[in-house]
């Protein structure tokens, strides 16, 4: 974590280099991201496995039938709340990085530091660790129908699956999106055959939980602390609805189709999340989902007979997909990282024909391997869940803070206050509910973040380092670039080409004047 004017003076000339290796014309990340993955990229972040396997925590803390469904119907609006907030800081700031480069922008680079330090320690690795676990779990029980999969058995395949789908990305970003696109058509097809399962139980009769005076009959007294927690469950089970910030500049026309895609995929995804759980309970009593360990394979094997095993596939499926998905969002944050002066600038740089950033795929590849070595992941995810959600409500509020700040910026996007306001009233009341819940818990997530500050201090923000270590730093870098052929993405080429990347540069300068760490330029 070194700065970014010195490396890239020391790289100057491996950088032209491939320039002229790649045709005279520079390397970019390629705008390779249409509508149609765009959507799959929101909607196959959203919808991992929790929804075939445990979408009980909302139901067992909401008490009843009735109030899970409106748990899940009002979670789903805040979610599209915030997504509209994400779209106009999306169009308004169009750089890759999602909420680390908003944060960055507005509110300087301690903060965004901060939600990058959190997010490369743990919640990209340990998340693609437990999705990848999951995805070998629902693989391998098949061949172990009596007793569980070995542990080793498990990581062995998990590491597998990480391994082929960081090659994958690192090919191409047009492979990558298509696995993408075909996993995400996959998990709705196996989701929309469980909502027409639903419906003809319906059609058959099978809806006395869903009659409103059985659908409100509490499980346990009803309770304004479950409650809270319910929708805290609900807010978790929506999450990934803004990776698609991250790759804003592999977005073919992003001013369009940012927007557009988050406008079709999250009523998409509430729409799934509602009726799927409507389905669920034509066919089992709230009491039996709540003791089902693997919700959607006993909802298969009460209704699907012999084609019961559709259900676990559906869930291996819909988890590989997850894994793509995550590493394809996750590298981009840390390439991001890298090209503001917060990461080593080789996880900056991007392959000279294939235009991938293959050392930020590395990267997140090896750091998710690494999380697969150890058992107290889990413990991990419930420590930082608290602050991930922390940064969701810190980026909302830099919205209100950069319509004060910077008044007459271009917003393609331009949303009324009171949606921003909405969301962080939402936000709050679950942030004061879940430190009054679970103070330790929270403690410890913030403690892990605070870590980040003298990492910061001592890796970006002290500019004289030794001679000895930044030569140590170049030589790593250079030996880096040899390895994994990679140079610096030309300075104009990511924003887009002729008018579109003049907007671009034009609503991205006037912020970056702003910011004092901004002596690490982007070159993307």
């Amino acid at each position: 974590m070194t700065d970014g004017p010195r490396q890239r003076s020391s790289t100057a000339g491996s950088a032209k280099d491939g320039d002229k290796e790649s045709g005279g014309g520079g390397v970019a990340l390629k705008k390779e991201i249409g509508l149609v993955s765009a959507c799959g990229i929101i909607v196959g972040n959203i919808i991992g496995s929790g929804i075939f396997v445990s979408p009980k925590g909302v139901m067992e803390n909401a008490s009843s039938v009735g109030l899970a469904l409106i748990v899940w119907i009002i979670t789903g609006i805040i979610t599209a709340i915030g997504a509209l907030c994400y779209a106009e800081l999306g169009v308004t700031i169009p750089k890759s990085g999602g909420d680390y480069s908003y944060v960055k922008d507005i509110f300087g680079g301690l903060a965004g530091f901060l939600r990058l330090w959190i997010a490369v320690l743990v919640i990209y690795p340990t998340n693609q660790a437990v999705i990848a676990l999951t995805f070998s779990n629902y693989v391998l029980q098949p061949l172990f129908p009596t007793c569980f999969p070995p542990e080793n058995g498990l990581r062995l395949l998990a590491a597998v699956c990480l391994l082929l789908l960081t090659w994958v990305n690192c090919s191409s970003v047009r492979w990558a999106t298509r696995v993408q696109d075909i996993f995400t058509a996959g998990k709705l097809l196996a989701l929309g055959l469980i909502i027409i399962m639903g419906i003809v139980q319906i059609c058959k009769g099978e809806y006395y939980w869903l009659e409103p005076a059985n659908a409100f009959e509490p499980l346990q007294d009803y309770n304004v602390g479950f409650i809270a927690l319910a929708f805290l469950q609900g807010s978790f089970a929506y999450g990934g609805w803004n990776f698609l910030n991250y790759v804003t500049e592999e977005l073919v026309d992003p001013y369009v189709n940012l927007p557009r895609a988050i406008f079709i995929s999250i009523p998409l995804v509430t729409f799934v999340y509602v009726f799927a759980n409507i389905a669920y309970v034509t066919a089992m009593s709230p009491q039996e989902l709540l003791a089902s360990n693997a919700v959607a394979v006993t909802f298969g094997e009460k209704l699907l007979g012999v084609m019961s095993w559709i259900m676990p596939i559906s869930v291996a499926l819909s988890t590989f997909g997850g894994v793509n998905g995550s590493l394809f969002t996750s590298s981009r944050l840390f390439f991001a990282g890298a090209r503001e002066g917060h990461l080593p600038s080789l996880l900056a740089m991007i392959h000279v024909k294939r235009c991938t950033p293959i050392p930020a795929l590395l990267f997140t590849c090896l750091s998710t391997l690494l999380m697969l070595c150890t058992s107290d992941m889990y413990t991990l995810i419930n420590y930082v869940g608290f602050i991930n959600y922390l940064f969701y409500g810190v980026t909302v509020a830099g919205q209100i803070v950069l319509r004060f700040k910077q008044p007459n910026i271009h917003r393609p996007i331009k949303i009324s206050l009171i949606w921003p306001v909405i969301y962080l009233l939402f936000w709050a009341f679950l942030l004061i509910f879940s430190l009054y819940s679970e103070p330790v818990v929270c403690g410890i997530g913030l403690a892990i973040m605070l870590t980040g500050v003298p990492v910061y201090f001592l890796g970006v923000y002290w500019d004289n380092k030794p001679q000895c270590f930044d030569a140590f730093v170049d030589k790593m870098t250079y030996l880096g670039q040899k390895f994994c052929v990679v140079v610096y993405p030309a300075e104009s080429s990511s924003s887009g080409s002729g008018e579109e990347g003049e907007e671009m540069k034009e609503a991205m300068s006037p912020l970056s004047k702003d910011d004092g760490d901004n002596h690490k330029s982007a070159d993307c």
